[in-house]
């Protein structure tokens, strides 16, 4: 049981490309939707009220189950035992070797965004902090007119439908991106020529 709990999560990766390109789609939807209803769940309610509201719908239904098949055990006079005893006995840890795994890819991730943050505002180059800069200034305007939540739930369904669509229309959009890329790169550049300091060493 070890062994099929530790190969589920090696291919945790895997199973969320499967979900975000819709190959089944009835996972997916379930994933989808559950998803954004405690997204608008949390719009209505505090987080504490709604993980109560989950864990009594929770309770409600094993509780229910549970009586329903000692009744039903009791009057086909049947003994089969706990109707959750496969979960119960179910082995649910984590190995070692994967809680290191894991510890390892998230001390990566942090060591390289603390360096790229003190590149950015030490301004080890001035036009990449003046990116980040701008970027900065435009996420103002996003944050006074979208909340938190709401920033949530729209990177939740671009995440389940801009896969698919890149999918379906990559060629073109591929084509259009590579225009913008190159006319950001030819600003950009005109910028840097004429900011002293501002062009890159050469590698």
């Amino acid at each position: 049981m070890a062994t099929s709990l530790q190969t589920s999560f090696d291919i945790c990766p895997s199973c969320a490309i499967d979900l975000l390109y819709w190959r089944d789609i009835k996972q997916t939807g379930i994933v989808f939707g559950s998803i954004l209803l405690l997204l608008f769940s949390l719009t209505q309610f505090s987080v504490v009220s709604v993980i109560a509201y989950l864990a009594l719908a929770a309770l409600s239904a094993t509780i229910s189950f549970r009586i329903y098949k000692s009744v039903l055990q009791a009057v086909q006079k049947t003994d089969e035992g706990h109707p959750f005893k496969a979960y119960l006995e179910m082995e649910m840890s984590l190995s070692q070797e994967q809680i290191q795994k894991y510890t390892d890819c998230l001390q990566l991730y942090v060591n390289s965004t603390v360096r790229e943050l003190r590149r950015l505002f030490l301004v080890q180059d001035l036009v990449d902090s003046l990116k980040f800069a701008v970027l900065m200034w435009l996420l103002t305007y996003v944050g006074a007119l979208f909340n938190g939540l709401t920033l949530m739930i729209m990177a939740v369904v671009s995440m389940f439908t801009l896969p698919v669509v890149y999918d379906k229309y990559q060629a073109q959009i591929d084509q259009y991106l590579g225009l913008v890329r190159t006319h950001i790169n030819t600003v950009m550049a005109k910028i840097q020529a004429k900011i002293p300091g501002a062009k890159r060493k050469a590698e």
